[in-house]
């Protein structure tokens, strides 16, 4: 639903009325601002949140464009179900629920009670000579991303994903929906040496030049993505069809958000940008999504970690907007 002049009019005054000089919280009045336009509510709640966290592998992790072998993606899988990685801390210290999701792990399906399955198939193909999904598992793995993040009562989300050789499909997806030479976007991911990082480069210049410079939204995401990013982007969307806002965190989500956003450009209100990541490809991608991020901490996890971390300025926000006296109900003087 698009605000009306009178609900923007009624939101700038219950803003400006808070004691305090005009815009004198700077991007916390503007979040409070978006956090009410989203639930379409003077009075917004943000008080739960839920971190999403899908999982899948990359078949061009064969060419060797990451530091870390494919077994990792199923290894960490398992460290996020047992608690154990930085994900799961940083939600717990926020009080927050964590589902891991399966979309497509390399090898035999986790059988974990735990573990939400949306299994596409055991990863994508490699993306360096074939088409890395059929348009029957990308809309499989939109459609699962959608589905859970309508499900339950929060009124945010963060989105995490884990897959070896991700950074490469996110590049590929980022250069593909903007036109932009993949090299732009083309960082060390889980910390390749140089010589990696040429390989890298070599690797992913081959899997560009097997298609146009540009691709309509759902080609590219067929073409280069991976069930994570897939999942993510449904996410994205299913969160604004809930009137929920989505904590975006690094590069690869930011591909996803970009995905999405080629999708449906109305879901923009819904996003939050939650910082800027140290993987090189990140500014650039930031730049083609015009976004401001919270938070600049030098992180380049994945994980959904930049998110978390970013969760309780959204709950400042939205109590700054219900809680914070006026001058009026303060009994304060206004500026002179």
């Amino acid at each position: 639903m698009m605000p009306t002049q009178e609900f923007e009019a009624a939101l700038r005054a219950k803003i400006d009325g808070k004691t305090k000089p005009l815009g004198a919280l700077g991007r916390i009045e503007t979040l409070a601002a978006q956090i009410a336009r989203a639930q379409h509510s003077l009075a917004p709640r943000m008080e739960s949140c839920r971190l999403i966290l899908f999982a899948a592998d990359h078949g061009i992790a064969a060419e060797g464009v990451s530091a870390y072998p494919p077994e990792v993606t199923r290894q960490m899988v398992l460290n996020f179900l047992a608690g154990g990685a930085a994900a799961n801390v940083f939600a717990r210290q926020a009080g927050m629920p964590v589902t891991v999701v399966d979309c497509g792990v390399a090898g035999p399906p986790i059988t974990d009670a735990r573990l939400v399955a949306r299994r596409i198939g055991p990863g994508t193909a490699n993306a360096r000579h074939s088409p890395a999904m059929t348009h029957a598992g990308r809309d499989a793995a939109l459609a699962a991303g959608r589905e859970l993040a309508r499900e339950g009562d929060f009124d945010a989300l963060c989105l995490g994903e884990m897959g070896i050789g991700n950074t490469s499909a996110a590049a590929l997806l980022a250069a593909k929906l903007t036109g932009q030479p993949v090299a732009g976007f083309i960082g060390r991911g889980t910390g390749v040496d140089a010589a990696g990082l040429a390989r890298k480069q070599a690797v992913l210049e081959a899997a560009a030049a097997r298609t146009a410079p540009r691709l309509a939204p759902a080609e590219a995401l067929a073409e280069y993505g991976g069930f994570e990013i897939a999942a993510m982007a449904g996410a994205m969307l299913g969160a604004a069809d809930a009137r929920r806002l989505v904590l975006v965190d690094g590069f690869i989500a930011g591909a996803a958000a970009l995905m999405a956003l080629a999708l449906e450009p109305g879901l923009r209100g819904n996003l939050v940008f939650a910082h800027r990541s140290a993987e090189h490809g990140h500014a650039a991608l930031l730049a083609a999504l015009g976004a401001e991020p919270l938070l600049d901490l030098g992180l380049r996890l994945g994980e959904g970690s930049g998110a978390l971390l970013a969760w309780p300025l959204l709950r400042a926000a939205a109590a700054m907007l219900n809680e914070m006296a006026s001058f009026e109900s303060a009994a304060v003087s206004g500026p002179a």
